[in-house]
């Protein structure tokens, strides 16, 4: 960029100005000024004049990588430039910056990264049996389901045993699907070996605490809490392991018959304190460790210290009042109490010329998710006055 500024004299005779032709070259690393007057009598200085203006001159860029330009007075060139960028007429070269190589990052055959999650295409499962239905809703924002669930009726021939689970999985369904497939049948086999009706709560635990060594043994992550009931002889035997519940209607009122297992509860905050664990309140919800919202699982390997599969376990004698158990996953009870469900469900199980139990589960699942619920829902009902027992 070249400029030129007028400078008016103060000769008085006429008006004879003077040029002060300024040569800006500008670049990201230098700006040099060049100054060029001329003589007191007006006319050009010889060393500002050129072949194509007596008025103006104008460097040319030179083409070296190293731009030269005017030195001043040799008192005035700062110290702290090295001599070895001074050449011996004063003059002080500045090295111009260069763009930097280019960097060649070369991938190793040994470098992959996992592909991401694919939807497992399930958003809704369901199942409408003559004893029981089940439905189970992928929750909105999840990319596969995790919930599973187990029913299997008539056990050993006997058309008053039947075991129903509901298996609520985090971290990938690994656990929920090993322990829905093998939980049952290590209770069954439990009770089948046990000849003593008092040791059926027994039976349940060490079905639950085989279940749980299996699954550490194959090395798979995540875990699964869950929520059983075993019918037999008359008797209802629940048993959960985390935050999946069981609600009987007994009269058309709720009762709870398992206690969710969160480490908000006094006995399993003290619990996980004593052995050395830690108990945190994350955005509102309490976490063990500050990660799990649950203190009893099936599976967690790298929470085990804490995270127990022992179960709690409540017997009832089955009545004539007990209509019917609602298992679900805590994607329905964050969202409906208690006796919401049961008054909800209660019309399409008992009240109904046609009872519709699948009805009644998808009705508690749409009003969870209505509700804001963006995990998985799982629900099934158990009708329970064929298994009172006779006599």
């Amino acid at each position: 960029m070249s400029c030129s500024v007028a400078i008016a004299s103060s000769s008085p005779v006429g008006f004879s100005p003077s040029r002060l032709p300024l040569s800006c070259k500008t670049s990201p690393e230098t700006l040099s000024l060049t100054a060029h007057l001329y003589q007191s009598d007006g006319s050009p200085s010889a060393s500002s004049c050129g072949t194509s203006s007596p008025f103006r001159h104008r460097f040319q860029r030179p083409t070296s990588v190293l731009r030269p330009f005017s030195s001043p007075p040799s008192s005035a060139v700062d110290s702290s430039v090295s001599p070895s960028l001074a050449d011996s007429g004063g003059k002080v070269s500045v090295l111009k910056r260069k763009r930097p190589a280019r960097i060649d990052i070369p991938m190793g055959d040994g470098l992959c990264f996992d592909e991401p999650k694919k939807s497992d295409g399930r958003k809704e499962v369901e199942m409408d049996g003559e004893r029981y239905s089940v439905f189970c809703k992928r929750g909105r924002k999840r990319i596969e389901m995790e919930d599973r669930y187990r029913a299997d009726v008539d056990l050993l021939g006997d058309s008053q045993m039947s075991f129903f689970g509901i298996f609520d999985g985090h971290g990938g369904t690994n656990a929920s699907e090993f322990a829905s497939k093998n939980l049952g049948e290590h209770i069954i086999e439990e009770v089948r070996m046990r000849a003593d009706e008092g040791e059926v709560e027994e039976a349940v635990r060490f079905g639950y605490l085989k279940t749980d060594a299996e699954f550490l043994k194959e090395e798979s992550g995540g875990g699964t809490c869950c929520v059983t009931a075993l019918l037999r002889n008359g008797d209802l035997i629940v048993s959960n392991a985390g935050d999946c519940r069981a609600v009987l209607s007994r009269c058309g009122v709720a009762e709870a018959l398992t206690t969710d297992h969160r480490p908000s509860r006094e006995d399993e905050r003290d619990r996980i304190e004593s052995l050395g664990g830690y108990v945190e309140c994350c955005r509102g919800i309490w976490r063990l460790q500050g990660c799990l919202a649950v203190s009893r699982a099936i599976g967690d390997s790298h929470l085990k210290q804490w995270v127990i599969p022992e179960p709690e376990t409540n017997t009832l004698a089955i009545k004539p009042e007990c209509e019917f158990l609602i298992l679900a996953s805590d994607g329905l009870w964050d969202k409906v109490n208690n006796q919401e469900a049961v008054d909800i469900a209660r019309p399409l199980c008992i009240d109904s010329d046609k009872p519709s139990l699948l009805s009644a589960c998808k009705k508690l699942a749409d009003l969870s998710a209505t509700r804001g619920s963006l995990d998985d829902i799982s629900v099934m009902i158990i009708q329970l006055k064929q298994y009172i027992r006779n006599g």
